[in-house]
């Protein structure tokens, strides 16, 4: 078996609510926070970025029940990298004391970077090339000011170690769907990214959440009613809870997944912080459907079954429950969106 053997998030302490953003550009807080289903956000401080917060969430991942010599692969997943040209992982993996003996690669496609990742490590594992690796999905993601973007975007990081021993978690299967879908884009030396709007929805997230979903159904034989959690990626609330509606998916199968509405979108960490939550809050043989969606576009979707469930030092809900609220005008510095 193949699966995960340790793993950690990591969430900021600031927070910023939604109506406080509202006030400044002169919208209806009601609205907002109804129309998104997100109350408040995450926000990376002055000194924190997506490097950092994955160090911070693979030190809650690394117990001492793991050899950090059987690790031979990093995948850091994230489209906030703090250098445009140098690897990001290679920083995560000597700060972590993962060097030299692995291979190191960082990896874009929007907010499906994580998962990608977990899907490369599950095959060299699996294939028997490293006996473990690891698989990071961290963001300090942006909107432009006054943007949708700018009350989901939120900053948040997940730290996966998949193996083949002392499982806390199975990986049963997986199932990947790519497409050409101009959803979401930024291009080198614009500071902040563009969207579609409203028509994100359909040809966009709902489209490959269902293919990767349907596909994985298919596959494995497994219906919704058979899984105790189900994690989708969001954006917001409204898209997921769409989703949900159109499967029959529960409230109960969402409760411990779904943190949108408290930390905001955190891009290439939100399925895997959804995940850390779920096992933070799982029992021997529960199954996870986990489905992902990434910008550009695509999705993956995971089954998998709980062996051993052992929580990390710091379990997510900690992170979630432990925030600072800041001004807009805080938000903005910190974001390095004003300077003094």
């Amino acid at each position: 078996m193949v699966g995960i053997i340790g793993y950690g998030s990591y969430i900021p302490i600031n927070r910023i609510k939604s109506n406080e953003i509202a006030k400044v550009w002169g919208e209806d807080p009601k609205r907002i926070e109804e129309g998104l289903g997100i109350i408040e956000k995450s926000v990376a401080a002055y000194d924190e970025d997506s490097v950092t917060m994955a160090i911070e969430a693979g030190k809650n991942a690394l117990s001492n029940k793991l050899s950090k010599e059987k690790i031979g692969a990093l995948f850091f997943g994230s489209e906030s990298r703090p250098y445009a040209v140098k690897s990001a992982g290679s920083i995560v993996a000597e700060a972590l004391d993962l060097t030299p003996n692995l291979t190191v690669i960082d990896t874009e496609f929007a907010c499906r970077a994580g998962t990608a990742g977990m899907v490369a490590v599950y095959g060299m594992v699996k294939g028997g090339i490293i006996e473990a690796g690891v698989s990071i999905g961290s963001d300090t993601a942006q909107g432009r000011p006054s943007d949708a973007l700018e009350y989901s975007a939120g900053s948040g990081a997940g730290f996966f170690i998949i193996g083949k021993e002392n499982l806390i978690a199975q990986i049963i299967d997986f199932y990947s769907v790519t497409t050409d879908t101009t959803d979401f884009w930024r291009r080198e030396g614009i500071k902040f990214p563009s969207h579609g709007g409203r028509f994100t929805g359909e040809p966009a997230y709902f489209k490959h959440i269902s293919m990767a979903m349907d596909g994985i159904l298919n596959k494995t034989g497994y219906q919704i009613k058979d899984f105790n959690h189900v994690i989708l990626h969001q954006p917001n609330s409204k898209f997921p809870l769409t989703v949900a509606k159109r499967y029959g998916i529960t409230q109960e199968q969402l409760k411990h997944g779904l943190l949108v509405p408290y930390i905001g979108n955190t891009y290439s960490a939100a399925t895997m912080i959804g995940l850390a939550n779920v096992l933070d809050n799982s029992k021997k043989d529960d199954l996870i459907l986990l489905v992902s969606f990434g910008s550009g576009a695509g999705s993956d979707a995971f089954v998998i079954k709980v062996i051993d469930p052992r929580p990390p030092k710091i379990p997510t809900l900690k992170y979630i429950q432990r925030k600072k609220y800041i001004s807009y005008v805080d938000y903005l510095k910190m974001r390095r969106l004003i300077v003094k």
